[in-house]
């Protein structure tokens, strides 16, 4: 009988097809080095073709395996998807659900709404990982994780996206501040001031550009930062303003930094919603999760 590639050689060829580096592909399999490259070997032995070309700095994929990867990644996401059609028939909402969230989200909605989370489904296991939106969006289109909160608006193709709740941006300045204390803050107002931004990548640097403009020159050559909690910081140091999203504010990002919070005249906010491939055999949990984060997020 003739031999076939196993899935876990598959899963071994993907990984070194993504990282293009044998210690890195180990590490995301969760296994050494020396188990992978045998895995590579027999699944060379099996092919009858080399699949990468190994040399001391890098591996370089041949056109046999970088095809063969690429077909590899279609059936590990429908051995998954026959995983989902198991999980799906014993009862909704239990298992492993692997819940991608990005970094102006994750720490300040996630403590509000776990533990609630974990007593409505005790038999649900969620693991998280925290990600960029682009980068996020990739690992879901590839099926590394189910679903993934995210804001709006930005490019989701063609997953399925239900909104969880609006998340009004404030206008945040040292107390200092000429704006300091003032109720509204009008967009012309801020099309002088030096606003800090987050570093590119992060989606609320789009969402921070539209509200204020994008043609703003002061806003794009100013300071950029990984987290807000570095844009509150330098606000609080007096070296410019910023936007913070309320959901930050209501996690007490800014509790004892000194700084003063206002709203925005003409009101502005980000969208924050629950994505999944609109082919998952789990949309029934992924909506029941929806629908929890909007209650969960609303008693909050």
């Amino acid at each position: 009988m003739k031999r076939l590639p196993t899935m876990k050689q598959l899963e071994y060829l993907v990984a070194l097809a993504d990282t293009r580096h044998f210690g890195r592909a180990a590490a995301r399999c969760h296994i050494t080095q020396s188990t992978l490259s045998a895995g590579i070997r027999d699944l060379e032995s099996v092919l009858g073709a080399a699949v990468a070309e190994r040399s001391n700095r890098h591996v370089l994929m041949t056109r046999v395996g970088t095809t063969i990867a690429e077909r590899a990644k279609a059936l590990l996401r429908q051995a998954e998807e026959v995983m989902e059609i198991a999980r799906a028939d014993r009862a909704p909402m239990t298992g492993e659900m692997r819940l991608g969230v990005i970094p102006t989200i994750g720490p300040f909605l996630l403590p509000r709404v776990l533990p609630a989370l974990r007593e409505r489904f005790p038999e649900l296991t969620i693991y998280l990982r925290e990600e960029q939106t682009v980068p996020l969006l990739a690992r879901l289109e590839d099926g590394e994780v189910d679903a993934a909160l995210i804001a709006l608006p930005c490019e989701t193709g063609d997953l399925t996206v239900e909104n969880l709740l609006e998340d009004e941006f404030l206008f945040a300045c040292n107390r200092s501040h000429a704006f300091a204390g003032a109720e509204a803050i009008s967009r012309e107002a801020l099309e002088g001031e030096h606003l800090m931004l987050l570093e590119e990548g992060h989606c609320l640097r789009g969402h921070a550009l539209d509200v204020c403009g994008a043609g703003n020159a002061k806003a794009r050559a100013q300071f950029e930062a990984s987290s807000l909690h570095t844009l509150v910081q330098m606000v609080a140091a007096g070296i410019g303003v910023t936007l913070v999203p309320r959901l930050a504010v209501d996690a007490h990002i800014a509790q004892g930094t000194g700084i003063s919070l206002s709203r925005l005249a003409t009101p502005a906010s980000r969208r924050i919603g629950l994505a999944w491939r609109r082919t998952s055999l789990r949309t029934g949990d992924f909506r029941a999760l929806a629908r929890a984060l909007r209650e969960l997020g609303d008693a909050a």
